[in-house]
């Protein structure tokens, strides 16, 4: 028998249970596992009924996993989807996100809503009107949009619901990039005005984690329902799906400006009165409990994590979800003794086990004592397994070889003989051991360059590839503090906070001989990237221009590197990936 655990928000007082109880669904599906998903569904929706809810709601697509992507561009794999939604067998009436088959009026499939358990036979009640097609979204490629929002009518009621899917509540807010054609909370409304009666209005969502998204969600959550003069109900997906994150956080908001919020990086059920938020309870259907947040009108609060904690959450998560989603049971990374590869292995213990994770430090010649210690020292102290593979055999080796060629100046090329030497070690043990390698740059690094192509980029994943450099040093302060918590000892000790960063991949090498000191170059980088800012621009800002077209200049000499990188999990609002698109080859003027 499943086990569920159930907390109270905090100081609230529970209210009788009546006809307007609805659940939220805060599910983490598997992209296309069509019957794990189901059951899944089934499962939380009978946790529901026997807790007291009268309807369900879903997330967007919950059926079939948000983003399906080119799945689909198969027709049977959308008439599997939606008979699977068709066929739920559930005690109650439930609102389920599933894409929906053309019809007479439609050549693609549809963003839909299904309305099942409702003594009827199933129907579908609503269509995603906006499609985005901008950052990491390409809806227009796959669904047509509708013209209207929904209106479903359950039974034990009746009530009756306004039904939206994602993008179509957040026009209202003007929090899209610009404006659609319709407005679907804005019909509703006048739906409402011309005598149509609504209960509330349900949003089925999939939006994507990055940081401060909550304080947008909930500006659109509070728009929304003061708009429409009644309760707004989002229902959030959680979980990691590729590189693409979610952070649950489901969400109600009233016309008084009351809100209350499910806990982020959980499964669950939001159980919500609409006639009384104080009575809202959250039902966990996974171990993490967490506990509801209620925010009075002019809150905007995060939550219960500070911005550092939830970072290290999320990165965790999506290693956790990435690996579990494709069948990965056990981790290999190298161990340089650097800060960056200690993070990486304290993602890689907390989401996987530290017993399934080795770490192997792989010293060269330019190798320091001190980095070979502080690999050491963060193996032993995350209890994690530990293998040292000396390279300088190989590495003469191949410099006897390449001899002629490495004596006509090529220093790149003797300083990557190294790097690939590890990541041909590193990859046999992954394949030897049926494990999954995971690359350990930061996303400074790979904006410019400061990586190599089958060498320390090789892996299926690269948990900090959307993560600043001083963010990283910040993500080790967390996994300290944690570690410290726990009773343990903190696995990133302060030599390795605080060398100079280095490849040392040639005598006395360091980062900055290079590139201006990290946290400059984490601004400019932030600016341009996530802000768009010119060259100019950055530098009217306090910046050198020279050292800003110096960054810019490397930034778009390196593209290619980042066309090959391994999938990172998306915690910016701009990462390399998806909502990355610049050409491969290009020449561009940073001074203009």
């Amino acid at each position: 028998m499943h086990h569920f655990y159930e907390t109270r928000a905090r100081g609230m007082v529970m209210s009788e249970q009546g006809a307007s109880v609805i659940a939220l669904l805060q599910i983490n599906p598997t992209v296309g596992d069509l019957e794990g998903n189901a059951a899944r569904l089934e499962r939380f929706i009978q946790t529901a009924s026997a807790s007291g809810a009268v309807a369900c709601v879903s997330t967007e697509l919950a059926i079939c996993g948000y983003p399906p992507r080119d799945l689909l561009m198969q027709s049977s794999f959308v008439e599997f989807a939606q008979n699977a939604a068709f066929e739920l067998d559930v005690p109650i009436p439930s609102l389920i996100g599933t894409p929906t088959l053309p019809d007479n009026v439609r050549s693609k499939p549809g963003n839909g809503v299904v309305l099942i358990g409702n003594a009827a036979p199933a129907k579908i009640v609503a269509r995603k009107q906006l499609l985005p097609t901008y950052d990491v979204f390409d809806e227009a490629r796959y669904f047509e949009s509708d013209d209207r929002p929904g209106i479903a009518r359950t039974l034990n009621g009746p009530l009756e619901l306004g039904v939206t899917v994602c993008e179509d509540a957040w026009q209202v807010a003007g929090e899209t990039p610009s404006e659609y054609d319709s407005d679907p909370i804005e019909q509703l409304a006048e739906w409402g005005r011309q005598g149509v009666r609504l209960d509330a209005t349900v949003n089925l969502s999939a939006s994507p984690y990055h940081s401060n998204k909550f304080h947008t969600r909930l500006h659109v959550a509070r728009t929304a329902s003061n708009t429409l003069g009644h309760p707004f109900l989002l229902c959030n997906q959680v979980g990691g799906n590729d590189d693409l994150l979610f952070d649950g956080r489901s969400l109600v908001a009233w016309p008084s400006g009351e809100v209350v919020v499910a806990p982020s990086w959980a499964e669950g059920i939001l159980l919500v009165d609409l006639e009384n938020p104080m009575a809202a309870r959250w039902i966990a259907m996974d171990e993490s409990q967490g506990s509801i947040l209620h925010l009075a009108p002019k809150d905007v609060g995060l939550g219960e994590n500070n911005v550092m904690d939830e970072l290290a959450d999320a990165v965790v998560l999506g290693l956790r979800d990435y690996c579990q989603k494709s069948g990965i049971k056990r981790i290999v990374l190298g161990l340089s003794g650097g800060i960056d590869s200690a993070v990486a292995a304290c993602v890689a213990a907390e989401a996987m086990g530290a017993e399934n994770v080795l770490g192997i430090s792989m010293p060269s010649r330019f190798s320091s004592q001190h980095s070979i210690d502080d690999a050491l020292h963060t193996a032993n102290a995350l209890g994690m397994e530990y293998a040292s593979i000396p390279i300088d055999q190989h590495h003469d080796g191949l410099e006897q070889q390449l001899s002629e060629m490495l004596e006509q100046g090529a220093s790149v090329a003797q300083e990557n003989i190294q790097s690939r030497l590890r990541g041909i070690l590193v990859m046999a043990h992954a394949n030897a051991q049926g494990r999954m390698a995971i690359a350990t740059g930061n996303k400074s690094e790979l904006a410019q360059g400061y990586c190599t192509l089958y060498g320390d980029m090789a892996g299926g994943y690269t948990p900090l590839g959307d993560v600043y450099k001083m963010e990283v040093y910040a993500l080790a302060e967390v996994f300290n503090r944690r570690a410290e918590e726990r009773g343990g000892k903190p696995p990133i000790n302060k030599s390795t906070m605080t060398k100079p960063p280095s490849a040392e991949l040639a005598p006395d090498q360091r980062d900055d001989d290079t590139l201006p000191p990290y946290q400059t170059l984490d601004g400019i980088l932030k600016l341009h990237i996530e802000e768009g800012w010119s060259a100019h621009k950055i530098a009217e800002n306090g910046y050198d221009l020279a050292i800003v077209v110096s960054v810019l200049q490397r930034l778009e000499a390196n593209e290619h590197k980042r066309w090959q990188m391994a999938p990172a999990p998306r915690v910016s609002s701009r990462a390399f990936g998806q909502g990355w698109r610049h050409p491969l080859a290009s020449k561009h003027d940073w001074r203009r």
